[in-house]
This record gives C-alpha cells, structure tokens and sequence, in this order.
C-alpha cells in the first residue's frame, strides 16, 4: 500500500542539466496530440521549487500557454531568479521546445508568518468519496447500458483508455444520455493514486498543480451540451495556495464557470480539505469552439 505515485517518480520528475535549467523526458504517449495543461503547469512549478530554499513555500503561480506542445519530444524547463526578498520571491519560468517558449510562469514563494487576519468561505456539504463511484466505475457503469449510442460508447472507451494518474470521484456526474443544459458547476472528489506521504510541501502543491487542470474548462461547456466541441485548449492558469493539505488524500475540488463568450470561457475552482479548510484556489480561461448547427429553413 506504499507504492509511490508515479506523479512524483515520473510525470513530475525533473533532470538538472544546469543550476537553473532542467529538463522532462517524461511523455504521455505517441497516441497524444498535444501535452496535457496540467503537466507542464505541474512541471514548471517543479522547476521554480529547486530554485528557492526550503522554507519557502509556493502561495501563487500565474501561466500562460503560449504554444501547443508537443508530447514526442523533452521539453525543457529554463529559471529566472527574479527577485530574493526577506519574505517573499518570485522565479519566472520558460518552458522550451523546439527552441521556442510554449509556456511561461511567474511563481511567488513566501516564509511562514502568522496573521489574526483570516477568513474562509464554507465548504460545500455532499456525500463523502467513500459513498461515490470513481469515473472508472461510471464508465464501466454506462458502457454496460446496451442503449448507450455508438458514438458515446467509442469516446467513453478512449476516455477509460487514458492513463490517468489521478483518482476521480464526481459528485453529480452529468446524464451522458441528454444533452439538455446543465448549471456550470462540478464537484469532484479527487486525490493523486499512490503514496506521497509528509515531505516538503512544495511536493503536494505540485501535484496539486497537475490535478487543478483536470476537467477545469469542461465545466463551461455544462449549460451549451448541445454543440459539439471542435476546440478547446487552455489560454491561462492561476493557482493560490492558502493551507497546508496531502495530495494523497482525497480532496473536494469545486468547479464553476461564471462567464464564457467571445470563444473564450472563464472557470473558477477550489480545493477543499476534507475537514473543510479552504487549501487551494485556481482560475483557468481557455478558448473554446465549437460546431455551428445548420440554420433550418422555415420555408
């Protein structure tokens, strides 16, 4: 029951080529069009943790995607020590391939210091994950439904094909048989498989970077399920770490999307304890298309 989360062993695992450039072999596989968002958020963040001192903990990071990425090759990570302050610094990270930046990332790392003033909104009441079924059940669940249609059968296949190293229990899972609109809101139950363990704090905050990415912008398409997507990609990522929390451990993750128009969406969520501490917040936009439907002729 010890075995380590391949998060931390492969996915997140970075080589120092130089003191501030390092670089990921790690790919997701040939089949993969493009590099998963929340890796390279993940990864970057890795980076800009080996280039601070280890009471300095991670309390924001802001991204851009500037490139697609491409998973057949390394992607190389390059560090700028932007500013060393009494409490607070802030690394600037590059992320290369090709020669040319697909990403970039401003980290800011803080010292521990105590404050009375504090607040916090209430975690959402829903059943605990102990009661749900994971996404891999669900799956199987459907799929065993003989009126389940062709073409939801065959994405609900590559779905459950995906690798994914990330446990997900949905609270409300969407009805895969309509295509009625849906409020914008998702719950999920979510945890990285594997062992993490007590270490260094930036360590779960990493994983926790990789996570946050996971079906974000999806939760913009829930009121318009009647398009079908033609392009969805993220345009940015900000993450605000509050408290201190196991990657491991199962965390609740509320989604919501208060705004999409202009072929763009805004998504908001937040990681919740299980004993109701507020530990994470994050803020996605992505562009997102999709197909027209013919315009019916009343004639």
């Amino acid at each position: 029951g010890d075995l380590r989360s391949v998060l931390i062993t492969s996915v997140l695992n970075l080589e120092r080529l130089e003191v501030d450039l390092f670089r990921c072999a790690w790919t997701p596989g040939q089949r993969d069009r493009h590099l998963f968002g929340g890796q390279i958020v993940g990864q970057a963040l890795v980076a800009a943790a080996h280039a601070v001192s280890r009471d300095e903990q991670v309390h924001s990071l802001h991204c851009y995607f500037v490139r697609t990425g491409d998973p057949k090759v390394p992607v190389l990570y390059e560090v700028e020590r932007t500013r060393t302050g009494k409490s607070f610094s802030v690394r600037s990270v590059k992320a290369i391939q090709h020669g040319k930046p697909i990403f970039t990332c401003q980290a800011s790392f803080q010292l521990s210091q105590g404050s009375p003033v504090q607040h916090q909104f209430t975690m959402p009441t829903v059943p605990p994950p102990e009661e749900l079924l994971t996404q891999d059940e669900l799956i199987q669940k459907f799929l065993q439904n003989p009126n389940v249609a062709e073409g939801y059968r065959k994405r609900l296949t590559k779905i459950q094909a995906q690798d994914v190293p990330i446990d997900i229990k949905p609270v409300n899972p969407p009805d895969i048989f309509s295509s009625e609109p849906q409020e914008p809101k998702q719950l999920f139950w979510v945890r990285a498989r594997g062992y993490i363990g007590e270490t260094d704090m930036k360590v779960h905050c990493c994983v926790a970077a990789y996570i946050s990415d996971y079906a974000f912008l999806g939760t913009a398409l829930l009121p318009h399920r009647q398009y079908r997507i033609k392009f969805m990609v993220s345009l940015d990522h900000s993450m605000w770490f509050h408290a201190p929390f196991r990657a491991d451990h199962w965390m609740l993750y509320e989604c919501e999307s208060p705004w999409a128009g202009g072929c763009r969406g805004l998504v908001q969520g937040r990681l919740w304890r299980r004993d109701g501490v507020l530990a994470v917040t994050c803020a996605q936009e992505g562009v997102i298309r999709v197909e027209q439907p013919p315009n019916q002729s009343k004639l």
